[in-house]
């Protein structure tokens, strides 16, 4: 295999939604390593207009496919074809459905893992990485060789940002606020914020995101006379703006891979209570980074928002941790250099 003017040639494959956090970090990435001169990528996805053309504007080559079930299989025939043709050095599988579709070839087979996933559709690659040291026990206790799974993380969307009028969204701007961004899957374990803030009942919550358990979050919030102090603010494109307004940023979750919410609030200065779930329990730095809360406990939650507001150095010195910590061990430069390390190691 060749370089392309001493470019690694590398695929990147994502069968993502249409949107979705990890489908926005998948850019982030591939369009840094881009920036670095070091790579010619070609980035395989699903036919998501709004991605391809953010890719292509950053000067990665994109091309769409169904990713479909095997009722497409011309389709997949097609993707085939064309990640045969542009010869790379290493392909790069993100989540399931990519990872299934992309067999072994001539290129070095890496899977990045965002979450617990089912193995099986990940044991055919030669590499894998894993967003979270979590993850990467995960593998290597699943049968992955040790030497063969690399653990980088997520870094934020740091493009810098101003915050929202305080009274966005019908908003009293002498109350405090609370931000939680994500999908409204039960894994956030957003039914648990909704029972706090029952318990809080100055407080008022932005809930930034779309998915499943919609409607019965707005039934849920109904039922327990929230309506007038909860604002579901659908899928946002302007979560760090979101979070350079709110006071504190609440991340409940029952399972969560690495969080990489996490490191968005630390880039943009808004201090964060999460529960102890996987990837919030591992990176956070209880009373230094953040706060932590037992997974599914309402009392203890309400316990630690309600400190949070009311201590506002205590907040600020969180912040400024949160800081510190994010450009020590999660910034764009750290992350994409690591990518970069690990990409040398195995060619």
């Amino acid at each position: 295999m060749t370089s392309v003017n001493n470019q690694v040639k590398v695929a990147q494959i994502l069968a993502g939604a249409e949107q979705g956090g990890a489908e926005n970090f998948f850019v982030r990435l591939v369009s840094g390593l881009q920036s670095s001169g070091q790579y010619s990528q070609h980035a395989f996805v699903r036919n998501h207009q709004h991605r391809i053309d953010s890719l292509r504007e950053n000067g990665v080559s994109a091309q769409g496919f169904r990713f479909g079930n095997s009722v497409h299989f011309w389709d997949h025939q097609r993707f085939l074809k064309a990640l045969t043709d542009c010869d790379p050095e290493i392909v790069m599988t993100w989540m399931n459905r990519a990872s299934k579709a992309t067999p072994k070839g001539k290129y070095h087979l890496v899977s990045r893992l965002g979450h617990y996933y089912d193995l099986k559709y990940y044991r055919h690659a030669d590499y894998w990485v894993g967003i979270s040291k979590g993850i990467c026990d995960h593998l290597i206790k699943g049968g992955m060789p040790a030497s063969k799974v690399v653990h980088i993380p997520n870094f934020a969307d740091e493009t810098e940002v101003s915050p929202l009028p305080r009274d966005s969204f019908d908003t009293p701007v002498d109350r405090p606020l609370l931000l939680a961004a994500g999908r409204l899957h039960v894994n956030k374990g957003f039914d648990v914020l909704l029972e706090s803030m029952a318990q809080m009942p100055d407080v008022i919550l932005w809930l930034a995101g779309s998915g499943p358990e919609e409607q019965n979050l707005k039934k849920q919030c109904h039922e327990l006379g929230l309506d007038e102090r909860i604002r579901f603010l659908g899928w946002r494109t302007d979560v760090t703006a979101l979070m350079r307004t709110a006071d504190v940023f609440v991340c409940p979750s029952r399972h969560e891979g690495l969080g990489s919410i996490v490191m968005e609030s630390w880039f943009h200065g808004c201090p964060i209570i999460a529960t102890n779930s996987q990837g919030p329990g591992e990176v956070i730095e209880d009373g230094v980074t953040g706060l932590l809360t037992p997974v599914d406990q309402v009392e203890a939650l309400v316990t630690g928002i309600n400190r949070l507001l009311k201590d506002r150095k205590g907040r600020n010195t969180l912040i400024a941790n949160g800081k510190t910590h994010y450009h020590q061990h999660y910034c764009k430069e750290v992350i994409v250099g690591m990518y970069e390390s690990f990409f040398s190691e195995i060619l």
